[in-house]
């Protein structure tokens, strides 16, 4: 079998191929803390894991990184929140009610960052681990959330949503790690190829109604 932390949004996309034929893997996947899915992968309880954020040069961890790609990032919010925050993004933000990565993601950071440069405060009205689940506090109209520009049109569809604007300068990277130096495992190399071909070969353009 093998094992997966799914990290990705529209992760059915890079996963089908697996199960695709006569012999298809049986695939399980788990999600988790970073650390926690690490510990895993270098026990040799997982195979690969996915993941937005790489391992620290300095962790101590015997694992390496395999970039699958990079995503400019895009702010969605419900149709009415969102049409009002069009006008004059990315200013619009400040003060706007805002769902947030918790201080422990490197996207915090960034996006901390980023708020601070431009002089924007936004109303910080929950922060979660979990990217899915902001994502489901944002399609009931809690606040905005970030996503990669790569997956907007699932987003959109998805959710119900609406991109208010994205940021080229903010970048997400999304790292496929193994213990495997150069990807041997035929899954593993089935995954990475199914992500650099499909998921990040181009991002679409923001639609508009």
């Amino acid at each position: 079998s093998c094992q997966l932390w799914r990290a990705l949004s529209k992760a059915w996309r890079v996963l089908s191929p697996l199960m695709e034929g006569e012999h298809g893997f049986r695939v399980i996947c788990h999600e988790g803390p970073l650390e926690s899915l690490l510990a895993d992968l270098t026990a040799h309880r997982l195979d690969l894991v996915l993941s937005s954020s790489a391992v620290p040069a300095d962790s101590g961890i015997k694992a390496f990184n395999h970039l699958l790609g990079e995503s400019e990032l895009a702010f969605f919010a419900v149709p009415e929140l969102a049409q009002k925050l069009r006008r004059g993004f990315p200013q619009s933000l400040d003060h706007a009610p805002m769902l947030m990565p918790t201080e422990r993601s490197a996207a915090r950071r960034v996006l901390e960052a980023w708020f601070e440069k431009l002089g924007i405060t936004p109303a910080i009205v929950a922060e979660f681990d979990d990217s899915a689940l902001i994502k489901t506090f944002g399609q009931q109209g809690v606040g905005v959330f970030i996503a990669p520009a790569a997956i907007e049109e699932a987003i959109v569809d998805q959710l119900g949503v609406m991109e208010i604007g994205r940021v080229p300068e903010l970048r997400g990277r999304y790292f496929a790690i193994s213990t495997e130096r150069r990807i041997k495992h035929p899954a593993v190399a089935m995954i990475t190829a199914a992500a650099r071909n499909d998921l990040f070969s181009a991002a679409p353009s923001p639609r508009r109604p």
